[in-house]
């Protein structure tokens, strides 16, 4: 049988995701496979690579085994990952440590020394991006100042795709998409800076000299690769890109202006641009879609938010129970407004120390006004990051929406109501390795180019347009929200079990 299915491989922060798509965009089969988050230390977060790699094994071979996949049918593989990880690899491709990832704060100390030495003004105008603890550089100088054996001998650093990457066709690479993640990146021209890599006391040798498109074919699977996970050898590999790259593109982002809601574990949103147009307080990088950049904002509450929520204060309940409890609750919470900031915070704030907030219980309120104010929080993390981007002069007119979160019908419309922006839905539990795909049918020309292929296997499933008399209220709420994350700031980390 011809090779008609394109495969992707999704390492996200609490699981691997693989699917196995048709030339239309239609998942043939999907699977998943957890790994664990280690917290060895306050400001630790840390994962291991090989479970990661064990993971992708174990998905692709059951993936294929239960649904009777010819591994001759898959044409292409495409790897979407996680951002900012700091994967030390010996000349043999051997991980030399755990990867402190996106969460991590370990190096802020390191941040605060670099940004006075080095200059944050000098830093940025390279990298468009300021140097905080949660980037790719600062754990990488961490190593070398805590763990110099390691250091020494690693020969590269690697991203969390391009490792599943040289685990299955034995190449280290770096794709363009995520060399945002160091800062001797330069943006605009999307090339290593050695001089900028000097200064801050690391070389441009420690990552792959090359930097690939996130499209190209880097190799084959290795005989190696193919008796672990099932595939056959020499099935072609793409380099792929970052997770929230790969979302946008399989959401449906490919032109300026276009701009993609991030409802994983994660939220967010990613804009997309023909120039690399920065803010201090945002997230740049390169698009995976070729000449195109991504104005981020990136904040660690999410659907994570939920999970927490449904965990910790209403096991018995599933979510569907739990927003429709929410929805009980008029716009505002009735008073009651949360800070999404679980582990510390992303963009806009760009605060480690920062701490999930519940303000106005009181004995008349109950959990409905605790979920509703949860989920409102996360929305109001969207539009704080939205109104960041307006002052860099990106206007939004509306939303593509991605991630488990997107299939609330409820959460979607609170986002569109918070927001005041129409929102569109495609198959969003998916778009993150169909962005993925995208890019593997792309690399080995099942799709002649990435219009082409959102055109044939993005499609919107709904609208949600905002509610103006809802909306305004919520104006009125999110300055509430404002003032109060504002007044939060002089007190994280002071207080006991706060990070010093």
């Amino acid at each position: 049988m011809a090779a008609d299915l394109l495969l992707g491989i999704d390492i996200g922060t609490s699981a691997c995701k693989a699917a196995v798509f048709e030339e239309s965009g239609r998942v043939f089969a999907h699977t998943s496979e957890d790994y664990p988050v280690y917290y060895p230390h306050p400001g630790w977060v840390e994962q291991d690579p090989e479970e990661w790699w064990e993971a992708v094994c174990r998905a692709v071979r059951r993936l294929l085994e239960q649904n009777q996949i010819q591994p001759s049918r898959i044409a292409g593989i495409g790897i979407d990952g996680q951002s900012w990880s700091a994967i030390p690899v010996d000349r043999e491709g051997n991980c030399l440590a755990k990867t402190p990832i996106w969460m991590d704060t370990r190096a802020r100390d390191i941040c605060s020394r670099v940004n006075e030495q080095v200059g944050a003004d000098r830093i940025f105008e390279v990298a468009g991006n300021g140097f905080t603890p949660s980037y790719s550089t600062p754990k990488m100088i961490w190593f070398r100042e805590n763990m110099p054996e390691v250091y020494a001998r690693a020969d590269v650093f690697l991203q969390s795709n391009s490792y599943i990457a040289m685990k299955l066709c034995g190449e280290k690479t770096q794709e363009v998409s995520q060399g945002y993640g160091v800062h001797f990146f330069d943006m605009a021209k999307k090339v290593w800076d050695p001089v900028l890599a000097a200064e801050l006391g690391l070389s441009a040798d420690k990552v792959p000299e090359q930097i690939v498109a996130c499209h190209q074919v880097v190799g084959g699977v290795t005989e190696k690769a193919a008796e672990q996970t099932g595939l056959l050898a020499g099935t072609p590999v793409t380099a792929g890109g970052l997770d929230a790259a790969c979302g946008s593109l399989g959401a449906g982002v490919v032109r300026p202006g276009q701009t993609q809601e991030q409802g994983g574990q994660a939220g967010g949103m990613s804009i997309c641009e023909d120039r690399p147009l920065a803010h201090p307080k945002l997230i740049l990088s390169p698009h995976v879609v070729p000449d195109q950049w991504l104005l981020q904002g990136g904040t660690v509450g999410g659907g994570g938010v939920m999970r927490w929520m449904q965990k910790e204060l209403a096991p018995q309940k599933s979510f569907d129970e739990l927003t429709e409890l929410a929805d009980t609750v008029p716009a505002g919470s009735e008073g009651v407004i949360f800070l999404p900031y679980m582990s510390g915070e992303r963009s806009p704030l760009w605060n480690p120390d920062a701490r999930g907030v519940y303000y106005g219980l009181g004995y008349d309120k109950g959990l409905a006004h605790m979920i509703r104010a949860g989920l409102e929080g996360v929305a109001f993390s969207l539009e704080h990051n939205l109104r960041c981007a307006k002052e860099a002069g990106v206007e939004v007119d509306s939303l593509l929406a991605m991630g488990g979160a997107a299939n609330s019908r409820m959460w979607t419309q609170l986002k569109a109501d918070v927001t005041g922006k129409k929102i569109h839905v495609p198959a969003s539990d998916t778009a993150t390795t169909l962005g993925a795909v995208i890019l593997a049918g792309v690399g080995i020309g099942m799709y002649p180019d990435f219009e082409t292929a959102v055109e044939k296997t993005v499609k919107v499933q709904r609208v949600h347009e905002p509610r103006p008399e809802i909306h305004e209220t919520y104006e009125r709420v999110m300055e509430r929200y404002l003032t109060l994350s504002n007044a939060m700031l002089p007190v994280y980390g002071l207080l006991e079990g706060g990070e010093k």
